[in-house]
């Protein structure tokens, strides 16, 4: 690939059309699948705009959310190539595309390297020659997908019958995904689900063709070596390959955060670095094995990525990060939420982002998951979820049903976030005669769910004009504290050059490092843990945290032997904070 960054998934709606935005320039994006209504929606749309006739795939129809992804990949795949097939067609002249396409590329690139010669070629022969050369080296960025393993609903029909394992979410979705016509990847985060896992190896799209090349791509998103090994090595067994390790910072990230026990993100990558030789000898073993049942013969092992995400902010950083843990690339998500051209982001929305301060971004309770969420204060969706509190009407409408997992008062799960689940919950709560303060704590606990299903689309509705007249118009954005430093808008081409040190967007702002800033976020992590089992706090959970303690002193005397590092003050700083922390 040209590029050495990637645009990770932005919520459900925040970068479901970013490829058509940025694609044409080699730079490779991520389109969330979670939600097949939006992609419909979004399908609709961009058919229109394109002067194609649309035809819907209502959802009562067979096989309908498989088939609703497949039509909206195939189209956002038809679109890329359309854009390609016009970008060569263009003159190498300022202002177009192409010259575009080269000028965003990095210097190490060859194709940017072949365009600077040719520029500086002296007759107009030799910059034909060049220019020939160069319209064959053109290659779109990559048009990835990405599922959440875990948000996986079981589906049934009208009349209450289960539709069958292949028909849950997950699994339908990776089907949509393996029918389009894309030749990209299935990016898997939020951890591993062995009905999901098995279902790949269903599909021969994953298997290497005569020529050791995949049709379709296995990405993990992984939080540390353990889970990644463990689970690639699950995969293997079935003869199916990780292309690519995505290693995601636990909490210092946008969206859904998975903190670990404690393992920081610079450790976590030199145990990468140290064992990804033999890690990738120890499944080739397995994998060679497991294709040998299938008949297939493979002599060498495919080539295996590994990349980093979360929190990196400036060229000083990216770089530091590729070389010294030898990585093949970068993701920036959240600085590309103030990047209208590249993301779905309405206009209220992006000036209260552009206007935030570091104390407007903050992890939370709020997915209906159960897992931590980074959330943004100032956002529609939670001035809406306090509005309906003062109201006496907490929760919200449940239309979509993708985050529906609980079962504690119903026989079918609903959502944590839903007025049903709310209500039953306070009513439950209301009779347990709890003293006053630990009745109010455990209320707010359930009331500060709120619907990621709606929220995170609608800001891409009202950006495309799509939203519909009684639909809600409460944003729900997910960006991470990263985003507190970067404060006004920012166009592709300056957010490009930013990522590779020919322009600095963050000049004279002070910014703590992405090391630190995570190690910030762990330490207040671990002082919130300790005060919510302080009062009833077991063997077990000492246990824990002592160990989560541990580690994020090893973390921070890792970070010491590092050289070159000019934070060395802001870690000590940390260091005594840590000491000052005891376990009950």
């Amino acid at each position: 690939m040209s590029h050495t960054f990637h645009i990770p998934v932005l919520g459900l709606g925040y970068s479901v059309d970013t490829p058509l935005k940025v694609a044409r320039y080699g730079i490779s994006s991520v389109i969330s699948i979670v939600d097949d209504e939006l992609v419909e929606r979004m399908r609709e749309y961009h058919t229109l705009n394109s002067n194609q006739a649309f035809v819907p795939i209502p959802k009562s129809e067979p096989d309908a959310r498989a088939r609703r992804i497949t039509a909206y990949l195939n189209l956002i795949g038809q679109l890329v190539d359309e854009q390609i097939e016009r970008l060569k067609n263009e003159p190498f002249e300022p202002g177009t595309d192409m010259t575009r396409y080269f000028e965003l590329l990095p210097d190490t690139s060859q194709p940017k390297q072949g365009y600077d010669l040719m520029l500086d070629y002296p007759d107009d022969e030799g910059r034909q020659i060049f220019q020939d050369i160069l319209r064959k080296m053109i290659t779109p960025g990559a048009i990835d997908v990405n599922i959440m393993s875990k948000v996986d609903k079981m589906n049934f029909d009208a009349d209450g019958n289960y539709l069958g394992d292949e028909n849950t979410d997950a699994l339908a979705a990776l089907r949509g995904f393996v029918n389009s016509n894309l030749h990209s990847s299935i990016i898997l985060s939020a951890g591993m689900n062995p009905r999901l896992y098995s279902y790949l190896e269903t599909f021969d799209e994953f298997l290497p063709n005569n020529d050791g090349h995949f049709t379709k791509r296995i990405i993990l998103k992984v939080s540390d070596f353990r889970s990644a090994f463990i689970q690639a090595k699950f995969l293997a067994k079935k003869g199916l390959w990780v292309s690519e390790f995505r290693v995601e910072s636990g909490l210092n990230c946008g969206g859904h955060a998975f903190a670990t026990e404690g393992f920081l993100l610079g450790p976590i990558l030199e145990e990468f670095k140290e064992k990804r030789a033999e890690m990738v000898d120890d499944l080739f073993q397995l994998y060679q094995g497991a294709l040998a049942t299938k008949g297939i013969s493979c002599e060498a092992a495919p080539q295996q990525r590994l990349t980093v995400q979360g929190g990196i902010g400036t060229a000083e950083e990216n770089s530091f990060l590729m070389k010294h843990y030898q990585l093949d690339a970068t993701g920036w998500g959240s600085p590309f939420l103030l990047v209208p051209e590249a993301t779905n982001v309405d206009e209220q929305t992006l000036i209260q982002l552009a206007e935030a301060s570091p104390d407007d971004f903050y992890v939370s309770g709020a997915s209906p998951l159960g897992i931590l969420f980074n959330n943004f204060r100032p956002n529609s969706m939670e001035q809406l979820r306090l509005k309906r509190l003062q109201l006496n009407r907490p929760g919200s409408p449940c239309t979509k049903k993708y985050l529906v997992t609980n079962t504690e008062f119903t026989d079918q799960p609903i959502c944590t976030a839903s007025r049903e689940y709310q209500n039953l919950k306070i009513k439950q709560l209301n009779s347990l005669n709890l003293p006053p303060a630990e009745l109010q704590q455990q209320i707010d606990t359930v009331t500060e769910k709120i619907c990621l299903c709606e929220g995170l689309c609608t800001s891409a509705y009202i950006k495309n004009g799509i939203l519909k007249p009684k639909e809600n118009t409460a944003v729900a954005v997910c960006p991470g504290p990263n985003l507190a430093y970067f404060n006004r808008l920012y166009t592709l081409d300056e957010m490009v050059k930013h990522i590779y040190g020919k322009l600095d967007l963050l000049d004279k702002v002070k910014r703590p490092h992405m090391f630190v800033k995570e190690l910030e976020l762990y330490v207040e992590y671990l002082k919130a843990d300790i005060k919510l089992y302080l009062l009833n706090i077991t063997d077990k959970k000492k246990k824990q945290l002592g160990k989560f303690k541990a580690q994020l002193q090893e973390g921070i005397s890792y970070y010491k032997q590092l050289t070159n590092m000019d934070y060395f003050n802001e870690l000590l700083t940390f260091e005594d904070v840590l000491n000052l922390i005891v376990i009950p």
